[in-house]
């Protein structure tokens, strides 16, 4: 840092030299000179300005050099030691009355092409202070009348009284629900297009690994594919999102993609994706010679060596990492947290049935064999064929007899461990979670299970998602052996949630953000938020000082609740249900989160299921998070 700042000072110093250009300027007259003073960060280009309250001089720093206010505020205007009293003092100016200056943020929002101003999403700014600053942009900057963008709770909370004084607001929400285009994972690739028509069935989607696919709905997920182009996009923690990520393949959405590109269909293009824009055309013969068969990068992922010899229930309270190799990933991470004893953390309480019966089930009833002789089979390269073969291999396994004795064993474990209540029957398997393969969604999860009937139904539902044509081709891009994986199950008390939703511990829409998180969120159980049908609610916290920045709010009429007979049923969001990731559930989530991070060892960031039951959150999942 403080050789940074001796370079600007130098610079600084020498304004006299016509080649080159000051740290900072008091006008910016033209698009050129913000051109200057800018810099792009993903789709929207960034600009800062600082306004002397006393002297209500105005400064546009140059964000490239400047990464943070305060690095211009005592490097340059107070020339003062980064020392914790002056810190401490230069804090107060995000406070609502501001001793010296106004710090703020000028921003084209590129897949729009809007201009706004902001304020540091911790900022206590008044409306007065609002008014002040668009006065002085009005004199000093090139476009005039800019809206002011709320970017936090209580910056909305504002957003009236700013308006009755006659300044403009537009929500972070109003901005991402408007944009015609969003950028989920950048790249190149080539491949054939292949147009899903409205109305195709999630059931009936089949795809060769090389194509290139518009889709025209959303989808709760998708086979691999060499890029993905969407007319109807949400949340890039959608299965489908998340799992081009993994794949690294490009990705976006685009309103308009059917129009522009339909008569492509059935041609092989070139597709590529940046932050604003999607090129999407005939292929040439150089792009083809370079790009075609870089559909997915093969790696390999190692798989926990499995134990199929152990035949004890374990509960999450005795369960720990090592436990993987019995009861599968899902089930080992969370024992691991669970047996931590962490003050604050809550996981529902549950139990692991291990690979053993799973094995049991298969080996008993000759599935062992019909998997082997499905494995060897040459159609079985064949997608159309796989995905039948597949699909009736799944009915076996989910019809074919349950052994008694074991369901006897779970169902009483149920009755006497958690209490009888409706239970969430879910995959554990030892391919899913790891580091470099999360596996999201690949395998099925059976809500608010209820009675012995539907427990014996569920398990082997579950089993049988260890072959949904999903996990299969995702396997096969990652380099696992499909005969070495096995199907644990995972037991929980159901949570009836109030919403529920997914955190990354990190910042997915400006990578230089070391420190925030991103958290979705929906009302009602947390299947719809990974679906990807609607927008959820998205922002953005940073648990070191507590400031939240709104990306967008749900726009889902619906929420998924417990029926009392057993399953879930689909009911209408109560009027005026108000807002979910509130600061203080942020960061009481948050705060839940960080506890036990340190019980992970792989050094990558977390992807974190939760739930919310009242104002109490519990964590139901954590993994890596696989991404770019």
């Amino acid at each position: 840092m403080k050789r940074a700042l001796v370079i600007l000072l130098v610079c600084v110093g020498s304004l006299a030299q016509a080649d080159e250009r000051r740290a900072w300027v008091k006008a910016v007259p033209d698009a050129t000179v913000w051109k200057h003073y800018s810099k792009v960060i993903g789709s929207d280009e960034v600009g800062k300005f600082i306004i002397d309250i006393k002297t209500n001089d105005i400064y546009f720093i140059d964000v490239n050099l400047f990464n943070i206010h305060a690095d211009f505020v005592l490097g340059v205007l107070l020339k003062q030691a980064w020392t914790a009293d002056n810190v401490r003092e230069y804090n107060k100016n995000y406070e609502r009355v501001k001793p010296k200056f106004i710090l703020g943020y000028l921003t084209h929002h590129l897949k729009i092409d809007k201009w706004t101003m902001a304020f540091w999403e911790g900022d206590k700014i008044g409306p007065d202070d609002v008014v002040r600053a668009r006065k002085r942009l009005d004199q000093a900057f090139f476009h005039k009348e800019l809206p002011c963008r709320p970017d936090s709770p209580m910056q909305q909370l504002i957003a009236a009284a700013v308006a009755k004084k006659g300044i403009k607001t537009i929500t972070a929400d109003e901005i991402y629900k408007s944009a015609p285009f969003q950028a989920f994972t950048k790249g190149r690739a080539v491949g054939k297009l292949h147009v899903v028509p409205i109305g195709t069935p999630y059931e009936d989607l089949t795809f060769e690994r090389h194509a290139i696919v518009l889709l025209q709905e959303s989808y709760p997920d998708i086979t691999p594919v060499a890029g993905i182009l969407a007319t109807t996009f949400s949340t890039p923690l959608s299965h489908v999102n998340l799992r081009a990520n993994a794949w690294r393949i490009p990705n976006a959405g685009d309103k308009r993609a059917r129009e522009k590109f339909g008569a492509l269909d059935g041609k092989t293009v070139y597709y590529e994706v940046t932050d604003t824009t999607v090129v999407l055309r005939e292929a040439t013969a150089a792009e083809i010679k370079e790009l075609e068969g870089k559909i997915i990068e093969r790696k390999t992922v190692r798989l926990p060596a499995a134990n199929l010899e152990n035949p004890r229930f374990t509960m999450l309270t005795r369960m720990r990492a090592k436990d993987v190799t019995s009861f599968g990933t899902k089930a080992a991470n969370l024992g691991e947290i669970v047996t931590a004893n962490l003050a604050g953390v809550r996981v529902p309480a549950g139990f692991g049935v291990p690979f053993f019966y799973y094995q049991q089930h298969m080996v008993k009833n000759g599935l062992d064999k019909q998997v082997t002789a499905l494995l060897v089979d040459p159609k079985f390269k064949d997608a159309a064929w796989r995905k039948q073969a597949l699909e009736e291999l799944r009915r076996t396994i989910a019809s074919a007899p349950l052994n008694p004795a074991t369901l006897d064993a779970i169902y009483k474990r149920v009755r006497v461990k958690l209490g009888g209540r409706g239970v969430f029957v879910r995959s554990s398997t030892n391919a899913e979670d790891l580091p470099g393969f999360n596996g999201a969604g690949l395998y099925d999860t059976v809500p608010n299970v209820v009675g012995k009937q539907a427990l014996g139904e569920a398990l082997r539902k579950v089993w049988a998602s260890v072959w949904t044509l999903r996990a299969v081709d995702e396997r096969d891009a990652f380099g696992i052996d499909h005969r070495q994986v096995y199907g644990g199950v995972l037991v929980q008390i159901g949570v009836n949630a109030t919403a529920a939703g997914v955190l990354i511990t990190k910042n997915l829409y400006d990578p230089g953000d070391d420190h925030s998180y991103t958290i979705n969120a929906k009302f009602g159980l947390g299947m719809r938020v990974v679906e990807g049908q609607k927008v959820p609610e998205q922002i953005i916290f940073d648990p070191t000082n507590d400031g939240t920045k709104i990306i967008s709010r749900a726009d889902d009429p619906v929420m998924l609740k417990f029926d009392d007979k057993g399953g879930i049923v689909e009911i209408p969001v109560p009027p005026g249900a108000g807002v979910i990731l509130t600061e203080p559930r942020a960061k009481a989530l948050s705060t839940q989160v960080r506890a036990f991070i340190p019980v992970f060892t792989h050094g990558q960031p977390l992807d974190v299921e939760w739930v919310l039951e009242g104002e109490t959150f519990w964590t139901v999942q954590a993994r890596p998070f696989v991404g770019g």
